[in-house]
């Protein structure tokens, strides 16, 4: 019983997947199918009645049987050639060979998608031809307004083109055969060649307007502007040879030649029309020429900057080298009484000798400047260097000479500090005088003989001939941290003296009750009698700490009060 429940199972499971796959296929099956009836309607038949309004010769007429053709041979030979295969393929499906079914149905598919691609391509063909034509007849009308207007321009304005009007007119004459070739393929059906024709009208129409806007203006700058510049570029040569100007380093004439040549050149593309090449032409001719002014007027800047700056530079240079003299015999005088040191002298030493040199570079461009063989320009920028160098220098001698000055005024500063050093180390003594201590701990009067010493070192260092400053600035910086620090000492210790035996005194009153007090005091008094006073005061303030917290600061409180 469970054997034929089973087989029972396994044949409605099958009939179940036998189903769904074939409900799948009928369902590309309709694709197609409507794929194939989508193709069929496709406009072709209403789209080439369009052409049917159009001159039936030529070209138009070729296109045409072929389009006829070929939409037949797909209505009346492919398409139907598909039924039987489609009826092929759904009889596979309902005998379940489903592999052969989707073999058809590829082919079917493939040759689908090649009659679309042909029925697509009939329609593009169509409206193009057909687009062509209309496109023409409204462009060709602008294009024979732009033609009459141009060729109105051009009588009216002949003068304005110079000898360019002879070019723009067989332009415009070529336009005019285009126009009648555009006539003939048109009348012979020929659309898409006279759809070419009147591109090319559209752009020879457009170059010869463009090149009628730009052309008066090149003949203006080509027979009035340049050559004026030119001439006048020429006359300015002239005169500055005239007046004695250098300026064979610029090959002038050569070059002038060359331009000449360049305009000869622009004429001829002005009277071909050329507009492209003339304006670039131009616009090199100008730069030449702007060129060729500003170097004849950099000459003409340099002169006047000669004329200007030598005399000047001269008593500059005169000037320094005296500076530089007296600064040489300020350095000796000074090196006997302070140390110099040998990189400050080595500096001077290179700045003599870099005047040195400035005086001969000067010498020389005098000569050069008397002969008149040597261009302006690069004599001016010579002046121009010695003087900038010239600056420089006095820049460093009046820094060298502002270091020797500053050398006694340091000798000063550090002989008053020293006073004062002494004057603060004598102050110092006179209160730990007055302060009554009952003996000075070996350490503070150790400190005492340091600051004594550095004091009597700095006087020894100012003693020494020749004074070395920066050696005596570093005895004094030593000095001056030493007594800072005897000072710092002087206060802490006076008033852990003062301290100490305020809370020794204040602990008093707890000895007989607090054992523990008496001889935490007594350690204390045994430190403040070794002078440690420090260590007496830590000692006592810890002592009295432990039974009266806050005792210290109040002690603290009361001596600040007094």
């Amino acid at each position: 019983m469970e054997y034929i429940i089973g087989v029972i199972i396994l044949l409605f499971a099958l009939f179940v997947t036998g189903y769904l796959i074939k409900k799948k296929y009928y369902k590309e099956m309709d694709r197609l199918e409507s794929w194939k009836i989508d193709l069929n309607d496709r406009p072709v038949q209403e789209e080439m009645s369009k052409v049917k309004l159009l001159n039936m010769t030529g070209q138009t007429e070729e296109l045409f049987e072929r389009w006829r053709n070929e939409w037949d041979e797909i209505v009346t030979v492919k398409l139907p050639n598909l039924e039987e295969l489609l009826f092929d393929a759904e009889e596979y499906i309902d005998k379940y060979k489903f592999k052969r079914a989707k073999e058809v149905q590829f082919a079917i598919e493939e040759k689908l998608k090649g009659i679309e691609e042909r029925i697509s391509a009939i329609l593009e063909e169509l409206n193009s031809l057909v687009g062509s034509e209309e496109k023409n007849r409204i462009e060709i009308e602008e294009l024979k307004e732009l033609y009459r207007e141009s060729k109105k321009t051009l009588f009216a304005h002949r003068l304005s083109f110079g000898k360019a009007e002879k070019t723009l007119e067989l332009g415009l004459n070529e336009v005019s055969e285009r126009f009648q070739e555009f006539e003939e393929k048109t009348e012979n059906g020929n659309y898409l060649e006279a759809r070419e024709v009147v591109l090319t009208i559209k752009d020879q129409l457009e170059n010869i307007k463009k090149k009628m806007d730009l052309i008066p203006q090149h003949l203006v700058e080509c027979q009035s502007i340049l050559p004026g510049q030119l001439d006048e570029l020429n006359g300015g040569y002239r005169e500055m040879v005239r007046q004695g100007y250098y300026l064979a380093h610029l090959q002038f004439e050569s070059e002038m030649d060359r331009l000449n040549k360049e305009m000869d050149s622009m004429l001829v593309l002005l009277e071909e029309a050329e507009t492209d090449q003339l304006q670039k032409g131009i616009e090199e001719l100008k730069e030449s020429i702007d060129q060729l002014f500003d170097l004849l007027e950099n000459e003409v800047h340099a002169k006047h900057h000669i004329v200007q700056n030598e005399n000047q530079t001269a008593s500059l240079l005169e000037s320094i080298f005296e500076e530089s003299k007296g600064l040489q015999d300020e350095a000796l005088h000074i090196q006997q009484s302070y140390h110099l040191p040998e990189n400050e002298l080595d500096m001077q030493r290179q700045l003599e000798k870099q005047l040195g040199s400035l005086y001969k570079r000067f010498d020389i461009l005098t000569e050069k400047i008397k002969s008149n063989e040597t261009p302006q320009s690069s004599m001016s920028e010579e002046l121009r260097e010695i003087k900038d160098e010239l600056d420089a220098v006095r820049e460093e001698q009046q820094g060298f000479a502002s270091k020797l000055q500053a050398l006694r005024k340091d000798e000063i500063d550090a002989r008053e500090k020293v006073s004062d050093l002494i004057k603060r180390l004598n102050e110092t003594a006179r209160l730990v005088s007055r302060s009554n201590i009952p003996g000075l701990p070996e350490e503070y009067k150790y400190l005492f003989e340091d600051g004594h010493e550095s004091i009597n070192n700095v006087k020894q260092k100012l003693q020494e001939t020749p004074l070395d400053i920066p050696s005596v600035h570093q005895y004094l910086e030593i000095a001056a941290l030493t007594v800072d620090k005897l000072i710092n000492t002087t206060n802490e210790m006076i008033e852990n003296v003062v301290l100490a035996e305020k809370i020794i005194q204040y602990g008093n009153r707890y000895r007989s009750r607090y054992p523990s007090i008496a001889k935490g005091l007594r350690n204390a008094e045994e430190a403040f009698r070794k002078y440690d006073y420090r260590g007496a005061l830590e000692q006592a303030a810890t002592t009295i700490e432990e039974i009266d917290p806050g005792a210290l600061k109040k002690i603290e409180s009361n001596l600040s009060k007094e």
